[in-house]
């Protein structure tokens, strides 16, 4: 009797893979769909943004700070930053992530 019980469990166990394999690609979809597309799509908008940066563009960068472009360094990437009147601080242009009308537009929202 047990080990006509066992018999028929291990039968049942041993099944198509089949199942179990397109369980796993779902999950990976669901988690594409849900978490990495979103993600690629935030990173490529941030590129767009800092690749038209332009002198007198309003930003933030990476530190919170907000100030206002004033000199771009394609060479070396760098953006130089006035953060008050004659305050100018130099940052790379890839911490560099919005610019403060989309901010406070979003923020109103």
């Amino acid at each position: 009797m047990i080990t006509s019980t066992f018999l028929a469990a291990q039968a049942a166990s041993q099944g198509s893979p089949l199942p179990m394999i397109l369980m796993m690609v779902a999950i990976f979809a669901i988690m594409w769909l849900f978490m990495i597309r979103p993600q690629q799509k935030k990173q490529k908008q941030i590129r767009v943004f800092q690749n038209s940066l332009k002198e007198g563009d309003s930003v933030v960068t990476g530190g919170g700070i907000f100030g206002t472009v004033k000199r771009i360094d394609m060479t070396t990437n760098k953006i130089d930053v006035e953060i008050s009147r004659g305050v100018v601080i130099t940052v790379d242009k890839g911490y560099v992530f919005a610019d403060t009308q989309s901010l406070q537009q979003s923020q109103t929202k």
